[in-house]
């Protein structure tokens, strides 16, 4: 097969390897065809050992993940829609140019494994480039392969490695596979068929372990187009209040990101409301603030009399959504109406931390993105009892972007053995159990409430200790090993 692939043309290779990335990208949700991110993975190695150069590798390897990130991120294109008038005809070629720049990252991974002329050396540098896809120019590690196992038995993997750890391990069982497809059959199908196993098999039998304490999510629904129409405010504003005073009396209220269209010092008859309806139990609402001169997306706590109790502030913002990056570059070079288009973003908070909810124990807040960052999740001084996640994903549209979101949700559950309550303003509002199973939830585009007893939280796992360090050690000391012999030949020529 190899030796056919080589004598084909470069088109149809290319061809060959952009549909390569795009069934792999079926394993993402919402599809769920999960054994097809292996079999991408299988067939990156293919494509490694059948290229006759450098330049091919490295062109093979961009155009997979071009194939790859087209699909999976191809819910970028929905916040161009909510003022399509004026945006629209931006969505294809923001979707382009975010599916290039992320393929980028695959088409070094080739290289480097390219350039040792080791195959097996793409093991590691694979999941290298995923490690630096998370962290370059504040990362966006949206869509990593690991991401589609967060619902079979091979997902759980991640209490120990984290993204990356599993990512290192898809790759080497990818290469065996191909590895021993060279040599047996009877291996090959024995290797395949444990690693179809991991990836098929539910993640556990039973449920997790329960708390008494219940937590309602509340989800207005209220679409991006409307959510800040002044006109459609008290729509919004009386479903949360009375999602938050039916029923019985919860621990615990959580509204979505911005759930109030107000800035919180402009809002303290809202805010007073708010805190009434909870009828002595706190409520934490997602909402913006400023300090002075500088805005900043935040949660707030309230107590029984609206009063704000706790505060956090994003850290983690998006790149040209709640900021511009290389702002001073891009204006010193003269840019400036590109740069005053997007104003002056918002204020940087100071990082993870948790709150106290008293019987409750401490949750640590993430507003929307941050729960995309493994890393992130793990960088508050002390260990939470739980995760809340305040997010308003009708940014994300009704399709691809919800579902993923709820999947990175789960893998940040799994990775540090921690329940999370997720309030989202069109959904999917869930409560996850430190499995990362779906214990409640409220659907896509439903306003109401879910009420969910809080999950109790599982001893500290590996990657909650540890964190990307080892493995990132790991990936960087054998990539160098790799490449080693090829820098000193090339040394030893000059």
């Amino acid at each position: 097969m190899i030796d056919r692939f080589k004598a084909l043309p470069l088109w149809v290779q290319s061809l060959g390897a952009i549909c390569v990335g795009g069934v792999g990208a079926l394993a993402q949700q919402p599809f769920g065809l999960v054994p097809l991110i292996l079999v991408m993975l299988v067939l990156g190695f293919t494509a490694l050992s059948a290229s006759s150069s450098l330049r091919d590798a490295t062109c093979l390897g961009w155009i997979i993940g071009f194939g790859y990130f087209l699909i999976t991120l191809q819910w970028i294109t929905a916040p161009f829609q909510v003022e399509a008038q004026q945006t629209a005809w931006m969505a294809p070629f923001a979707l382009i140019l975010m599916s290039g720049g992320m393929a980028l990252f695959w088409g070094l991974a080739f290289v480097l494994a390219g350039f040792s002329g080791r195959l097996w050396a793409l093991i590691f540098t694979w999941p290298l480039v995923e490690l630096l896809r998370a962290y370059v120019f504040t990362g966006f590690p949206w869509g990593t392969p690991p991401q589609a196992l967060v619902d079979v038995l091979g997902g759980q993997a991640l209490a120990w490695g984290g993204p990356h750890g599993v990512m290192l391990v898809m790759c080497a069982v990818a290469f065996a596979i191909f590895h021993s497809a060279k040599m047996s059959k009877v291996v090959t199908f024995g290797v395949s068929i444990a690693a179809l196993a991991a990836i098929l098999s539910p993640p556990l039998a039973g449920s997790a372990q329960l708390t008494e304490h219940t937590v309602r999510l509340v989800q207005p629904n209220a679409p991006q187009r409307d959510k800040w129409n002044p006109q459609k405010y008290g729509v919004f504003i009386n479903r949360l209040l009375q999602s938050t005073q039916a029923g019985d009396v919860p621990d615990l209220v959580l509204w979505s990101e911005t759930a109030l269209p107000y800035l919180a010092h402009n809002a303290p008859g809202i805010l007073q409301a708010a805190g009434e309806a909870g009828r002595g139990a706190p409520v934490a609402l997602g909402i913006l603030r400023s300090d002075g001169p500088t805005l900043y997306n935040s949660m707030v706590v309230l107590d029984p009399v609206g009063q704000i109790t706790a505060t956090y502030d994003k850290h983690h913002l998006v790149p040209f959504g709640e900021y511009m990056p290389f702002r001073p570059v891009l204006s010193a070079l003269g840019l400036h109406a590109f740069v005053d288009m997007f104003g002056d973003g918002f204020g940087e908070g100071g990082g993870a931390k948790t709150l106290d909810f008293g019987p409750l124990g401490k949750g640590l807040p993430l507003i929307c993105y941050e729960a995309v960052f493994a890393h992130d999740v793990g960088g508050a001084v002390e260990r939470s009892d739980f995760l809340i996640q305040l997010t308003n994903d009708a940014w994300f549209g009704t399709f691809a972007g919800p579902e993923q979101h709820l999947a990175q949700a789960k893998m940040r559950s799994i990775e540090q053995g921690l329940p999370m309550a997720r309030a989202a303003n069109t959904g999917i509002s869930a409560m996850i159990d430190p499995y990362g199973r779906v214990l409640k939830s409220l659907s896509l585009n439903e306003a109401g409430y879910v009420d969910a007893l809080l999950p109790m939280p599982l001893p500290p796992t590996v990657y909650s200790k540890l964190g990307d360090l080892p493995i990132a050690l790991l990936l960087i000391f054998v990539t160098f090993m790799a490449l080693l012999p090829k820098m000193t030949v090339g040394r030893s020529h000059d």
